[in-house]
């Protein structure tokens, strides 16, 4: 039984212009991740080991800021987003269900930074309630480093803390805290942080309309971001 697909269409490894397009996406999520999030997960998983480690940065800082539904420059890890998927070669991810077993149909083709990418954009298309679950079990597949069986899943779908800057997926703890709090390199300033700082706070806080289970966590994230880039 299918539970997941997600189409990706990519230009070639040696074409001049590297794009990215999405075709297909069937991502349930409910109960968050979903069925579609383990899939984004297992997308991201397999072709993380062969993505440029000198992306990695920018590839956690992108799922902050689809997290937080800001617009996105492009091109980012080299691959410009468009919509027209003229020219691109297609590749087909796959979700399966095959009586008690999850399966992951994978396929492995073209340069990895475009599947990954498409698999970022995609979990930025979901409703905004189930994204921070999806883009949280993506980032912590970034560190999967084995096959995607039982145990994935059950690792994908653990509950874990959001303080600690390194299970987020980051290697440097300021580009972390700036995706966190939505920030640019450039914008990395006392006043900005503090004041940016206070605006997500607010909006976090249930008075606010801020989700009431997820607020201390939220809180806990940003006050983490604001401690690290207030001490850089």
């Amino acid at each position: 039984m299918l539970l997941a697909e997600l189409e990706v269409f990519h230009s070639r490894p040696i074409a001049p212009t590297r794009r990215v397009a999405i075709g297909v996406a069937v991502l349930p999520t409910a109960p968050p991740p979903g069925f579609g999030g383990l899939l984004l997960g297992g997308i991201v998983a397999a072709f993380i080991p062969e993505v440029d480690p000198d992306l990695l940065d920018d590839l956690t800082r992108l799922t902050h800021q689809v997290e937080a539904g800001q617009r996105i420059s492009q091109p980012r890890l080299r691959h410009r987003l468009q919509a027209d998927r003229v020219g691109l070669s297609k590749c087909a991810h796959r979700l399966v269900g095959t009586g008690e077993e999850l399966r992951f149909d994978l396929h492995e083709s073209g340069s990895p930074e475009p599947n990954v990418l498409a698999a970022v954009y995609a979990a930025g298309r979901l409703d905004p309630t189930v994204r921070p679950a999806v883009l949280a079990a993506m980032r912590r597949a970034m560190h999967w480093r084995a096959d995607l069986g039982p145990e994935f899943v059950e690792y994908l779908t653990e509950t874990k803390s959001t303080a600690n800057w390194s299970t987020l997926g980051g290697r440097d703890p300021v580009v972390w805290a700036l995706g966190i709090l939505g920030l640019a390199p450039e914008a990395n300033e006392r006043t900005a942080v503090q004041d940016r700082f206070r605006d997500l706070l607010r909006n976090a806080h249930p008075d606010h309309g801020g989700d009431v289970d997820d607020a201390a966590e939220r809180i806990t994230e940003l006050t983490e971001a604001r401690r690290i880039l207030l001490r850089s």
